[in-house]
């Protein structure tokens, strides 16, 4: 075993997400008046844990099904490689998985222990989302709504709620967008894939509604991201201040014009690299300015 084949399969530079969806969680939670630095860094530990079993168990899956054969590996896509390679032996992966999912488990259980039966409904669909993303929903058409709520939405909402037991419109508000770009995080990236995913019998939006069709519904996605920031503001659940979320989106240049012009060619690296960089900086700066206008 080597420790780049396991900060491989552990997708280590994408554990960045879950900083930044806690942070525009407690943000909101700040904001409405009630945040928890102890519950903050909990939640953190638990988000970040689950992610890694998700990366884990997707590696595992596209290993046993063979989609890790026959990728194009780019550096947002593709899978880490190190299962193939024998960087790391399927024991290992599977080994790490649990463990992390058991720790995820107990970071939710105690919240559980605390919040009651009110937190229950975010545990059962992140169980759900967590155990059920690989298998199931890549396999259904659901991937990408599954990632948008369990690594987007509902970790924002989740981590306000845990913070004092309740969540209220600014939690909504930058949920929201939260689930919209995970959402298309996850969808652009199923770009270079789609032929290793058909022959590993996914089903995903690429392969469901073809190229430019799924293209099309990444660019409304990702244009929904900047109005609805707006709309929030405009409807009092978001500070003035938090239109500065909006102002990431200009990096999407590049990948919008791809998804309206050229979504029949390869999607470019740099497309790529900014469609991951929208989603790091518009949670990073929603939730500073969701702090400073406390």
């Amino acid at each position: 075993m080597k420790m780049s084949g396991v900060l491989g399969i552990i997708r280590g530079p994408f554990l960045l997400l879950p900083v930044t969806l806690v942070a525009a969680g407690a943000a909101a939670a700040a904001y409405e008046g009630c945040v928890s630095p102890l519950h903050t860094v909990i939640a953190l530990v638990g988000l970040v844990a689950l992610h890694i079993a998700v990366n884990v168990f997707n590696e595992l899956s596209d290993y046993r099904t063979g989609i890790d054969l026959h990728t194009e590996r780019t550096p947002f896509s593709g899978g880490s490689g190190a299962l193939p390679s024998g960087m790391v032996s399927t024991a290992t992966a599977w080994l790490i998985a649990v463990l992390a999912t058991t720790a995820g488990a107990a970071t939710g259980l105690y919240f559980l222990a605390i919040h009651g039966t009110a937190f229950l409904p975010v545990l059962a669909v992140g169980a759900v989302c967590v155990l059920g993303y690989s298998d199931l929903f890549t396999r259904n058409g659901l991937g990408e709504v599954a990632a948008g709520l369990g690594l987007g939405g509902l970790a924002v909402w989740g981590t306000a709620f845990i913070q004092c037991g309740t969540a209220g419109k600014t939690a909504l508000a930058a949920a929201v967008p939260a689930f919209l770009m995970t959402f298309d995080l996850l969808l652009l990236n199923e770009f270079p894939d789609e032929r290793a995913d058909r022959e590993g019998g996914r089903r995903n939006l690429v392969l469901i509604l073809g190229r430019r069709r799924a293209a099309m519904v990444w660019a409304a996605a990702a244009i929904a991201v900047p109005l609805a920031l707006i709309g929030f503001v405009a409807a009092g659940w978001l500070p003035p201040l938090a239109l500065v979320a909006a102002l990431p989106s200009l990096v999407l240049a590049a990948p919008l014009r791809w998804a309206l012009s050229r979504a029949d060619e390869s999607v470019p690296i740099p497309a790529l690299a900014a469609n991951v960089a929208w989603n790091l900086l518009t949670n990073t700066v929603l939730a500073a300015s969701l702090f400073f206008a406390r």
